[in-house]
């Protein structure tokens, strides 16, 4: 612990709160790997289940994602305007969203599964449906595994004028 002792004051919680953002990427990512995995018409109750804990945990995650990355842009990073004048901070943003209004449908979905799991039911689950949410899924783990790409450029400083 004297190594953490020894550190400037504004590295640790730098760090911090660079980890929370990393690390809620990760689990973002995860998530919808996992429901990607899961999806098919007529679920199990225990994979119905699991797909609406897992988007719970997905949501938590943007969200903390969302938030560290404000953080990160206001307090911890390179400086606003680093990030706000590069347009590839403005295409990493746009994914973000993008893929987070994509994200209401499967979740809207999730949440009306609660019902009948609440009742010992299953969600009824079209082919169909199961369809929408893979192609939905697929195009969200595109969006998302693009974000770190758009991140590793940004740092390089490409996309700044000059």
């Amino acid at each position: 612990m004297a190594v953490l002792a020894a550190l400037p004051a504004p590295v640790l919680p730098s760090a911090a709160v660079a980890y929370v953002h990393y690390l809620s990427f990760m689990v973002c990512f995860g998530a919808l790997v996992l429901e990607r995995r899961l999806i098919r018409a007529d679920p199990s109750r225990e994979d119905a289940t699991l797909m609406v804990i897992t988007d719970v945990v997905y949501g938590i995650a943007a969200l903390a994602l969302l938030l560290s990355g404000i953080a990160r842009v206001l307090h911890f990073g390179q400086g606003s305007a680093f990030y706000t004048e590069n347009p590839l901070f403005w295409v990493k943003v746009g994914t973000y969203v993008a893929v987070g209004a994509l994200s209401l449908y499967p979740t809207i979905t999730y949440i009306l599964w609660a019902i009948p799991l609440r009742k010992g039911e299953l969600p009824q689950v079209s082919e169909a449906l199961a369809g929408r949410l893979r192609w939905i899924l697929n195009i969200e783990l595109v969006g998302f595994a693009a974000i770190p790409f758009l991140a590793t450029l940004m740092a390089r400083g490409v996309g700044l004028a000059g």
